[in-house]
């Protein structure tokens, strides 16, 4: 082999070794630290599961948008500019970008795990569109918190005694339903619900029930309604798109794959049974898998309550949503998500 062809295979197979798919770290922000969510899924699926199915080719820099200091309504915004490669956090949070979005997690259309995973596929196609055209980025799996619930530092019964309570909302929809229910939807972040309730800034709000579990709330409050006024806040996890297009094919299925079998699916699996965990653990009927017990007082919602709720849903807060998100977004979300919940909402 003379010097000149030795030369040109040398750097052939240097060409070759450049332009290989190389192993990749992510850097990923995840939803809240001191959740369930984040500690018995997000954390070991990121950690462990992901270097494990891609043999190291994947592997992951985790911190969350609590730990780093910034809002949760700043994830997506910042992983749409690239500030990091993938974010998980709830999709209310960034309704504010995009009213559609809303039509993910609405109040009421479920009130059970099997109903909201399906309402959640059902809405999947149009969170793509909008991840994809709003931040930039790619879905890689939406899995849920449990069901949103009422707690209350205050007397009530049934729901027909929110009105005239100031309740901290879940979400705009949620915030739209309490209006039409008498009360006044307040804004006020997860972090500082305790201290409000405690000092009357609220008489209510609306959280997971285990996140109000292992937040506290049960210190400041005396009555829970675990009927899902604020939906199941679905956490969605999405992937800048820049980043997604330099990733290999290999690398794509198998961040795709792990994230719906290893994250996502798990999550879903659990979300009946940990409501049911969460609401013995908050009120004391049943037993505890957690820790303590507690005492709230456990507020059944009636058939009465269940109707009146998902009348406001049809005639008030729906028909509101689709005005503001304008567009075909009523007529896709009716044929989809209204679909497989038996909720008709009318379209032009």
């Amino acid at each position: 082999m003379n010097r000149l062809v030795l030369l040109s295979a040398i750097s052939l197979i240097a060409f070759s070794a450049g332009t290989s798919a190389k192993a990749e770290e992510l850097a990923v922000v995840g939803s809240w630290s001191g959740l369930p969510l984040h500690k018995q899924y997000e954390a070991p699926f990121w950690n462990e599961k992901l270097p494990e199915l891609s043999g190291g080719d994947l592997t992951a820099a985790l911190t969350t948008h609590d730990q780093m200091g910034i809002s949760g309504g700043d994830v997506f915004r910042l992983l749409s500019q690239g500030v990091f490669d993938v974010g998980m956090t709830v999709a209310d949070y960034a309704v504010s970008d995009s009213v559609a979005l809303e039509g993910l997690d609405v109040p009421l259309i479920a009130t059970d795990a099997p109903t909201a995973q399906k309402a959640v596929e059902a809405a999947r196609p149009m969170v793509d569109d909008i991840y994809r055209d709003v931040f930039n980025a790619k879905v890689l799996g939406i899995a849920p918190y449990p069901p949103q619930v009422v707690f209350c530092n205050a007397d009530i019964g049934s729901l027909d005694d929110l009105k005239g309570k100031k309740v901290r909302a879940s979400g705009r929809m949620t915030a739209k339903f309490l209006e039409a229910l008498g009360a006044e939807g307040v804004n006020v972040g997860f972090g500082e619900v305790p201290g409000a309730l405690q000092r009357g800034v609220v008489d209510c709000a609306i959280t997971g029930a285990g996140s109000g579990y292992n937040a506290g709330w049960w210190e400041v409050s005396t009555h829970l309604m675990p009927l899902p006024l604020g939906g199941w806040d679905p956490v969605v996890t999405a992937i800048n798109l820049d980043k997604w297009n330099v990733l290999s094919d290999e690398q794509k299925a198998t961040l795709e794959r792990g994230v719906k079998e290893g994250l996502e699916a798990p999550a879903w699996e659990t979300a009946q049974n940990a409501l049911e965990n969460d609401v013995a653990c908050l009120t004391g009927n049943g037993e505890c898998p957690y820790g303590d017990a507690r005492g709230l007082i456990l507020v059944e919602a009636s058939e009465a309550d269940q109707e009146k709720a998902r009348n406001v849903l049809i005639t008030e807060v729906l028909p509101d949503w689709a005005e503001r998100a304008g567009g075909d977004w009523a007529k896709r979300w009716s044929d989809s998500v209204g679909k497989v919940t038996g909720v008709k909402l009318e379209t032009n």
